[in-house]
């Protein structure tokens, strides 16, 4: 049973048609083929950073998904966008006492203190996006931290830019250093750019959510002191332009004007449907947000049953206008692959 409580490098070398993968065929799955069966009647808990952040959505989609799969119930509980909520959430997962827990978006430093709590009780955790180490043995005690390797999807991101604008590019760079990984992508996208003969105006630090606020000033702002010289906003997250529009109409600048913006992650549905109708958003480097969610509960079957983590890595799409059209009306990134039917047959489902 589902229930929610709300507390307040590139294998995308395959960037056909600004997809990152095939677009008409379908693919072979690249992830495992073996591991343990699923384990039988488990509840486990999904602590959700932000369930308005499209990506954290997507995989919480995802695992939903694939916990009906394997027969789990899930209680996904949300963080709402505040440490606060996310450390209230960390204490109602430990009385709900799971058979396992699914960090979803959040930097395990910020929630060190509370996530002690976890490994102590011994219930095994899974992250997406929890910190700089993707993979196996990831820090804090997650046994496995699902992500692609968040520093190509700055290089494709900043590259993008780059291939868009010439030696004239003056991007802005938007993050929050509330989470290390966004530092760390924000400073690939800068050195990336820097390297390739660009120039960063400004690294805005600004937090993810306080976007809703914080994005429509800061936008005039900086329109009004870098005028036609800033031609590509570029963000660690697709959130930041879900409120950039408006200003930039304000100003008089058209959907497919400039700046353009790009993100380096993580494909939301708002993203692809601004990306689809050329209003405010030019690309979006994806990841496979409902294949994550179901490596999530994989991984966590294996944690739960004391086998080794799989180490796979899913790679990104580099999403365009171009792209899109190819894709009929979908407005996520989902690999046409069969990881649905790869993974049931590892669970014995």
């Amino acid at each position: 049973m589902l229930k929610r409580t709300f507390l307040n490098t590139m294998a995308a070398t395959a960037l056909m048609a600004g997809l990152g993968m095939p677009v008409s065929a379908e693919t072979a799955f690249d992830g495992p083929t073996s591991g343990p069966a699923g384990a039988p009647d488990k509840t486990i808990v999904v602590l959700a950073a932000d369930l308005k952040n499209g990506g954290i959505l997507g995989v919480t989609n995802g695992v939903e998904e694939a916990a009906e799969a394997i027969g789990w119930d899930v209680r996904v509980l949300d963080g709402a966008g505040s440490v606060q909520g996310r450390t209230a959430a960390i204490g109602q997962a430990l009385a709900l006492q799971p058979d396992g827990l699914i960090i979803n978006g959040f930097d395990a430093v910020e929630q060190q203190a509370a996530l002690e709590g976890v490994v102590a009780a011994s219930i095994p955790m899974v992250a997406w996006h929890s910190g700089p180490k993707i993979g196996c043995d990831a820090p804090g005690g997650i046994f496995a931290n699902v992500s692609t390797d968040a520093m190509t999807v700055s290089e494709v991101a900043a590259k993008w830019a780059m291939e868009d604008g010439g030696d004239k590019v003056g991007a802005v760079i938007f993050t929050d250093s509330t989470y290390q990984i966004a530092i760390d992508k924000a400073d690939r996208i800068k050195e990336t750019i820097e390297a390739m003969g660009g120039t960063v105006l400004e690294y805005v630090d600004t937090p993810i959510a306080d976007t809703s606020t914080r994005m429509g000033p800061l936008t005039t702002s900086l329109l009004q002191k870098y005028g036609d010289s800033w031609t590509h906003a570029l963000a660690i997250n697709d959130l930041y332009f879900d409120f950039m529009g408006p200003a930039l109409a304000a100003a008089g600048i058209q959907g497919a004007g400039s700046p353009k913006a790009g993100s380096a992650g993580d494909g939301s549905e708002a993203a692809f449907q601004r990306i689809r109708g050329a209003q405010y958003q030019a690309i979006t480097v994806a990841e496979p947000l409902n294949l994550q969610g179901w490596q999530l509960v994989d991984e966590l079957n294996r944690a739960i049953q004391g086998e080794p983590c799989s180490g796979y890595v899913t790679a990104p799409a580099l999403v365009t206008q171009e792209g899109l059209a190819k894709l009929g009306d979908s407005n996520a990134f989902d690999p046409d692959s069969p990881y649905r039917e790869a993974y049931s047959a590892i669970w014995g489902k």
